[in-house]
């Protein structure tokens, strides 16, 4: 069996474990491995605020885990994307001694030290969303989420078979190992020519200006990548300033993306599903904890590349806001 569909079967096997055992009365006691529910604490710290479009599925994941599980969950972020502020919250969350510690990781560099600290401290530790490439490194027991290399290759094939040989990757935190993959997948899978665009989306309107100058000055530039929704937002705007017939994809979702994707102003959109990013470690910390059960293998569990295209975007849409 392939990697991928290997991890995806440990994935849809893991929600289908949570479901049932949500129903079933909570594990008492400490008999046969397990441990009382309501004891247990895990804490999630990400590098993404929760008022954020694309971390509001994330936490809404995290705390329907909770739920189900019928444990303690607790999600903080620093307020801008600030590694020295994320790696004080780590070690805060250390302090508590939960019995679950979830972790992004956009940059091992800064957050190595704080997470092998976690993992050190007896303190079993899941990365999710960004980390696919360092998580077995630092210690961590698994990595949920997208391989941002193979996601940026996938959206490079569907560029270059809409006939896509120059483009530009819209980065809007270089620096960001996940981001940067991306670009870098994206260039691989297009085998074209492939500029890197850095925008800052503290200024919507500059950010705008920015993507519409490096398309006036680039000849031949007849593809864009964004790197996220608050990313594709700017650059939906300036293609339309410009009345620009430049072929626009996207990582991620927002209201914006599927609208545009629905209005044929936007090929499509490369999903990572990360609602199932924040529920599937609180499921797979659970059951470490009360009967010694971790995935992977030393592998990751994948939850994309999805494709949200025309084919499929009403379902996606019919879902904004809790899941999608």
């Amino acid at each position: 069996m392939k990697l991928r569909n290997f991890v995806a079967a440990i994935g849809v096997a893991a929600l289908t474990l949570g479901a049932c055992n949500a129903a079933a009365p909570a594990a008492s006691g400490t008999s046969g491995g397990g441990a009382n529910r309501s004891n247990i604490l895990i804490e999630v710290v990400t590098h993404g605020q929760a008022s954020d479009p694309f971390w509001s599925i994330f936490k809404n994941g995290v705390d329907q885990g909770g739920k189900d599980m019928g444990v303690k969950v607790e999600y903080s972020a620093p307020d801008t994307f600030d590694m020295v502020k994320m790696g004080q919250l780590i070690d805060a969350a250390v302090a508590k001694k939960p019995q679950g510690l979830v972790v992004s990781i956009p940059d091992a560099t800064a957050l190595g030290s704080h997470i092998k600290a976690a993992v050190a401290a007896g303190i079993p530790v899941i990365s999710a969303n960004s980390g696919s490439d360092v998580f077995a490194s630092l210690g961590v027991l698994t990595h949920v989420g997208q391989d941002e290399s193979v996601a940026g290759r996938k959206a490079g094939e569907l560029m270059k078979a809409a006939g896509v040989t120059n483009a530009l990757c819209i980065n809007q935190e270089v620096g960001n190992a996940g981001l940067d993959a991306r670009c870098k997948g994206f260039t691989d899978g297009l085998g074209g020519t492939v500029k890197v665009v850095q925008v800052d989306l503290k200024d919507p309107t500059g950010a705008q200006q920015s993507i519409a100058a490096a398309v006036q000055g680039a000849a031949g530039v007849n593809g864009m990548l964004a790197l996220g929704p608050t990313g594709a937002t700017p650059a939906i705007a300036a293609l339309k300033q410009l009345k620009s017939t430049i072929k626009l994809a996207t990582f991620d979702l927002s209201k914006d993306v599927l609208n545009s994707i629905k209005a044929g102003d936007m090929l499509f959109a490369i999903d990572q599903q990360q609602y199932l990013q924040g529920y599937l470690p609180i499921v797979f910390l659970t059951y470490d904890n009360l009967y010694g059960l971790i995935p992977g293998g030393g592998q990751p569990v994948l939850t994309g590349p999805g494709i949200v295209d025309k084919t499929n975007v009403d379902k996606v849409i019919a879902n904004t806001g809790t899941t999608r």
